[in-house]
């Protein structure tokens, strides 16, 4: 290698670097552990590339321009009309066609990574009408480096490799290398906005040729050496070293396209033989099933296995800089235990059981679960959501249930795990939209669940004390759903006041909490300055209460679960053409602008393609078909396969892009939607809901068990009242002797706590409640014979 030393280029450090667009056309990686490459596309052309790992963007966006040097100067992404299809069903390889408008040449563009090594490889080829047209066309290549994750503080240069001028960047430990099949002919390294070629060819010339462009936003800029329709593949490499980056280019590139293509395919279709054939509860021939297989498995990071994440994209990239750390490429439980569920439906045994280990060692010493977290494990975001807590649960039992936990035994984690859900419910700091804390009906349907599957897995330990004790905390969830979350005064729909709400408000720690569902506020976010953003708790409504009927907590005819469906129905759906959609939630903020504008603080959420899904597996339940729903979900999808987060709710609008039913500027593939989508497709394969529990269901839906009624009092909910005839239960941490009273101390009872393998002390008062009144207790800890010093009060009423 020999560098090249010259002249730096002007308008240091470039605009302010933003990330690019994130409803991608496809998303492509080897399906190969040695490849540490994924690739996006979007608008027919590359887009942030990630490695070493899938959490890690190193690139905005690789594209072409063309000049005649005379007439006329054109970008793909912005100025040719662009169709993306996928190589073939399964490989995550995709052929873009990008068109003159005026028909005079078109650019056809292969797109994989190399089989076994970090290198994007894209075959092209440009044809036109008039052969002499085409030879006075100038190609070149413009690569815009985000290393490190951001486009602050990389260095652009050129050097020299085995005779080959190479275009270069470099920032921290990471070097990319850019290269083609052909030579480059003139290079430059500019500032984004001053110097960079896209700025340069503005006079249809390529005037500037400097040599470097140090820390700043940097582009690099290669003229291509080819003539008329010649083909070439042009490479994209990134190493940890300047020499690692340049060799994995030149190995890539010394290897014919085909080979690496034949190869990338093979591995693809090494992944079908053990696929369920569920294309038949399709209406798309299978399309979209295919592609959301391979999307889940390439969604999973290749040095951290098991470890998948949400998706690829940073939704609206276009608005966001270096400052957005995260965007979706994290994982969050949730979506991550859906994807792996999703995976094991449609028949892989393998990766689910990865993402369980993977989270069983990523979980928390208290047995909870970042919010969010890199794949190292290192959490991002700081919240706390209970279903995150009880969803690894749900995949474990899962994998017992269809016998694919191997030698692995996650019975540690889900002991850990109920005893926190136990110890910091049953208010959740944050529900499955992440913005709220409270009574949540789909945080609580999750728990419950999770609850009775963790006391399965202890029971079978041999615990049957400490099974007993997680059964009976899911029975008092279950037995205050409707308590906590149900309005009785609704007025979102005339004729029906009584649903289930999105959300109690409570904060967590309120050791005194009021509870009062009627009269609580809601204060939603994502509103602009001076709209309103605080209503009624009783009048916000979501679908998550549909979870309570997937997990067979409620039967899917119970009154009150079909009085809200007639009210999210009346208030959060939109008929499009592909189907029937669904918002998160009224008033939701979360979504692009009226105007089409991205969304950055502030705007209007639109539809969520899951949620289609979601009520799909409602009607299943129900003993209806799911057919309506499979087809919108499939028409909410993009031609290469791709669902996204959000689609369009409103009428056409093609002056700013938007269309009904088609997707907005939010993350595009989401692994959530396309979980769901899969999920529906077996459970319409089975004949019943894939995610129901059927222990949960027999416990619930079915003969009395005989359990009393639960009341439970814990220093961090000091509940202020109960039913007559409830069980109360004190819990606290350390051991202790509760003095009590129900006659106003006329009598005093002294019971001391029992303490189980959960690290729980309890105190059951067994007909304490027999009658209305007051019961009255204090503690006297055991560890240094001390009173509490104060007197706590339960009316029972």
């Amino acid at each position: 290698m020999q560098g090249v030393a010259g002249i730096e280029a002007f308008g240091k450090p470039g605009i302010e670097p933003r990330w690019t667009h994130s409803n991608k056309e496809g998303v492509g990686t080897a399906y190969c552990a040695s490849s540490h490459l994924w690739f996006t596309i979007w608008n027919g052309i590359v887009t942030e590339a990630y490695y070493p790992t899938i959490d890690r963007p190193q690139l905005r966006d690789l594209q072409y321009l063309v000049t005649d040097g005379s007439t006329f100067f054109q970008e793909e992404k912005r100025n040719l009309k662009t169709s993306v299809e996928r190589i073939s069903q399964h490989a995550l390889g995709y052929r873009c066609t990008n068109a003159d408008p005026a028909g005079r040449y078109i650019i056809t563009k292969e797109v994989i990574g190399d089989p076994h090594l970090p290198c994007l490889l894209q075959r092209t080829r440009i044809t036109g009408k008039s052969k002499s047209f085409l030879s006075s066309l100038k190609i070149f290549a413009l690569c815009a480096p985000h290393l490190e994750g951001g486009g602050a503080g990389n260095n652009a240069y050129i050097t020299v490799a085995s005779g080959q001028r190479i275009l270069m960047a470099q920032k921290g430990s990471k070097w990319l290398a850019l290269g083609a099949t052909v030579p480059f002919s003139r290079l430059s390294c500019g500032y984004v906005g001053s110097s960079d070629g896209w700025t340069d060819l503005q006079n249809f010339t390529m005037d500037w040729e400097f040599e470097r462009a140090s820390d700043g936003n940097v582009a690099l800029t290669g003229e291509l050496a080819c003539s008329g329709d010649e083909e070439f593949t042009l490479g994209l490499a990134f190493g940890n070293s300047e020499h690692r980056a340049i060799s994995n280019l030149l190995q890539s590139l010394g290897i014919p396209f085909d080979e690496h293509l034949a190869k990338y395919t093979s591995q693809w279709n090494e992944t079908v033989p053990h696929l369920k054939p569920l294309d038949g509860n399709s209406f798309d021939q299978g399309n979209l099933y295919h592609s959301s297989y391979s999307l889940l498995l390439a969604h999973e990071d290749k040095s951290y296995p098991g470890a998948i994440i949400a998706s690829l994209a940073i939704p609206w990239g276009e608005a966001k800089g270096d400052n957005d750390q995260g965007g979706y490429h994290l994982v969050w439980t949730r979506d991550m235990i859906n994807s792996a569920t999703a995976l094991l439906a449609a028949g892989d045994r393998a990766t689910p059981l990865r993402a369980l280990i993977y989270l069983a060692v990523s979980q928390q010493p208290d047995g909870g679960f970042a919010q969010n977290f890199w794949v190292n494990g290192n959490a991002y975001w700081s919240g706390v959501q209970l279903d995150e807590v009880a969803f690894p649960v749900l995949l474990a039992w899962r994998l017992r249930a269809e016998k694919c936990l191997s030698d692995f035994d996650p019975a540690y984690m889900v002991r850990k795990a109920a005893a926190y859900l136990i110890r910091n419910g049953p208010v959740t700091p944050q529900e499955r939209w992440e913005e709220a804390s409270g009574y949540s009906p789909s945080t609580l349907a999750s728990n419950i669940a999770a609850l009775i599957c963790a006391s399965v897995f202890v029971k079978e330990a041999g615990d049957k004390e400490s099974a007993a004790f997680i059964a009976e905390y899911a029975d008092y969830l279950e037995s205050h759903i409707e308590d906590w979350t149900l309005t009785t005064t609704g007025t979102l729909l005339e004729g029906e006041s009584s649903y289930y709400m999105r959300i109690l408000p409570e904060q967590i720690g309120q050791q005194d909490p009021a509870e009062n569902k009627e009269e609580r506020i809601l204060h939603i976010a994502n509103h602009a300055p001076g709209e309103e953003c605080d209503f009624p708790a009783r009048n916000v409504v979501d679908g998550g209460f549909l979870e309570l009927v997937r997990y067979g907590i409620r039967n899917p005819k119970d009154p009150n679960i079909l009085a809200t469906i007639r009210v999210i129905d009346a208030v959060l759906k939109t008929d499009t053409s592909q189907g029937p959609t669904w918002h998160r939630y009224n008033h939701d903020g979360y979504g692009q602008g009226p105007n089409g504008a991205p969304f950055t603080q502030h705007g209007i959420g639109r539809v969520w393609p899951l949620l289609s899904g979601e009520r799909g597996h409602y009607e299943l339940a129900a003993g209806n078909s799911p057919a309506k729903y499979i087809r919108t979900i499939e028409g909410l999808a993009s031609k290469t396969g791709l669902l996204p987060e959000q689609s369009w709710d409103q009428a056409d609008r093609p002056q700013i892009f938007e269309w009904l039913g088609k997707p907005t500027g939010s993350a595009m593939p989401l692994m959530w939607a396309h979980a769901e989508y899969i999920k529906l497709l077996r459970s319409a394969a089975d004949g019943k809901v894939y995610d129901a529990i059927p222990e949960v269901a027999e416990r619930y839906q079915g003969k009395p068990n005989g359990q009393p009624r639960f009341e439970i009092w814990k220093p961090t909910r000091q509940v202020r009242f109960m039913r007559v005839g409830d069980l109360l239960r004190v819990h606290a941490d350390v051991p202790f002797t509760l003095r009590w009273s129900n006659d106003g101390w006329k009598t005093v009872n002294d019971s001391k706590s029992t303490h189980n393998a959960l690290q729980f002390d309890y105190v059951d008062l067994k007909g304490a409640s027999g009658r209305a009144g007051v019961i009255s207790f204090t503690f006297l800890w055991t560890e240094g014979n001390r009173w509490e010093g104060q007197n706590y009060e339960i009316t029972v009423r």
